[in-house]
């Protein structure tokens, strides 16, 4: 285990081109990145190609001991990864933020590394025998967002790990010190040149996507973005697996208990202050418990402190970069102006350093409003009034998103009819946002396609293969 300074020391570049990265929280330097370039990736893609048959070759079991142990040494630097994290993208140390996915990190390893995933014999017959199994695609690109730097990483490099594949990492631009020492920690379980970052540019995202070399790319972010690397990728025929925008919706029902559900509704939309794809991001309550709701989520809201995320008080934290800060204020003036009714936040202070936007609720306000239509990703919810349930259910389903959504009731078999009616990669109830290592998860409609987690994660990572005779 390093210390938090040996840690940043051991990733800052000695030499070349480099990124300050500065604190979303207070402008203050956390560290300088690396610039790769094409030809570093290049490098990276060969030293990934060359380690990989080796690694397949330790089978199952030999990947998965190896992985354990990976696991371990997030385990042992998980502070200082923590706290690099927490000053980099902004999120406290303490809720359901820095500390919390760093320790995702172990438990998705462990769960990639423990899953059974068994060759299934699907026919035989006495005269056909056939099975199936899984092999290693090779190489796999993946390419990662700012939210939850580290987590979502370690979904797509886990699973493709214990598949016998090599990985070659592009984090975001935004966060990339917390990939890079995440990868650190890593290596020091895994063999060399089996998992790399290169932390550059545009054009090194769009050369990964198009490179001969690799099998499969991975890849969470912004539909546009994942439009790009469909066309990239395309002259290759790579495989994909895309988890792209969401603009989740949650329908409250009418027998629902509001104080009963007002904390989980709130961090099912202010989880990482708003910026996950698959928080809830409007939220349908009906008319006989609309005011309730209102009340019981602002009282909730009220109570959760922001800050700078090494305070420990502090479970609500900055947005990561002006950029997003500039479209949720936007987009919550967008609904002002409209006449609905701000019933918290709205009001970010600019005279505060660091891109903090308070904890905004919206009421009253028209399904078609920008705030409702398009994707915040940030720390302001809207709540729109129903009368009937079908109307609820037209408007969950009325983009053209489909990640995430969920039902909120005290009758659960109603809210399951509900569920089944809605248009999106997983419905939750009574919750939202609850991902789980053992269970799929992916998206509908345009927000992306393939599955994580599981074993169906598992077989996402490779090559199906037919064994007839």
């Amino acid at each position: 285990m390093e210390t938090y300074d040996a840690l940043l020391a051991s990733i800052t570049p000695v030499s070349g081109e480099t990124r300050t990265i500065l604190d979303p929280a207070t402008g203050t330097v956390v560290g300088e990145a690396p610039v790769h370039t094409v030809e570093d990736l290049e490098a990276a893609v060969a030293a990934a190609a060359g380690a990989q048959p080796a690694w397949a070759a330790l089978g199952h079991d030999g990947r998965s001991a190896a992985l354990l142990k990976a696991a371990d040494a997030v385990e042992r630097s998980a502070e200082e990864l923590a706290r690099l994290l927490s000053r980099e993208q902004g999120k406290p140390l303490n809720g359901p933020n820095a500390r919390f996915e760093v320790g995702a990190c172990a438990a998705w390893i462990r769960a990639a590394a423990t899953t059974p995933l068994d060759s299934e014999v699907v026919v035989d017959d006495g005269e056909t025998y056939a099975e199936l199994r899984y092999r290693p695609i090779g190489v796999v690109g993946a390419i990662g967002p700012w939210n939850w730097p580290m987590m979502i990483t370690i979904w797509q490099i886990a699973p493709a790990l214990r598949m016998g594949n090599a990985v070659v990492v592009k984090p975001s631009k935004m966060t990339p010190l917390s990939v890079l020492a995440l990868a650190k920690v890593l290596n020091e379980e895994l063999p060399e040149g089996l998992l790399s970052v290169v932390s550059g540019d545009r054009g090194v995202g769009a050369r990964l996507a198009e490179h001969p070399a690799i099998g499969k790319v991975m890849f969470t972010g912004s539909t546009d973005a994942g439009r790009s690397i469909i066309r990239s990728s395309a002259d290759t025929v790579k495989r994909l697996t895309l988890e792209l925008g969401g603009n989740d919706a949650g329908i409250v029902l009418p027998d629902a208990d509001p104080k009963a559900i007002a904390q989980d509704l709130f961090w099912g939309a202010f989880i990482n202050t708003g910026q996950t794809c698959a928080a809830l991001k409007r939220l349908y309550v009906h008319d006989d418990i609309y005011d309730a709701v209102c009340d019981e989520l602002t009282a909730v809201a009220k109570a959760m402190p922001m800050g700078v995320g090494l305070d420990e008080n502090n479970v609500l934290g900055p947005l990561q970069n002006k950029a997003q800060f500039d479209v949720v204020a936007r987009l919550v003036e967008s609904a002002r102006d409209s006449g609905a009714r701000i019933l918290l936040g709205g009001n970010p202070d600019p005279e505060q350093p660091g891109y903090f936007y308070p904890a905004t609720l919206v009421a009253d306000i028209h399904n078609d409003n920008p705030l409702v239509a398009e994707e915040q990703f940030g720390p302001a919810l809207p709540i729109i009034r129903y009368s009937t349930v079908d109307e609820a259910v037209a408007h969950a389903n009325g983009l053209d998103v489909g990640l995430g959504a969920s039902v909120w009731s005290s009758d659960l078999p109603a809210a399951r009819e509900v569920a089944a009616r809605i248009q999106a990669g997983t419905v939750w109830i009574n919750k939202h946002g609850a991902v789980d290592p053992r269970v799929p998860f992916g998206g509908a409609k345009q927000s992306g396609y393939g599955l994580e987690f599981g074993v169906e994660g598992l077989k996402a990572v490779g090559v199906p293969q037919v064994i007839n005779g």
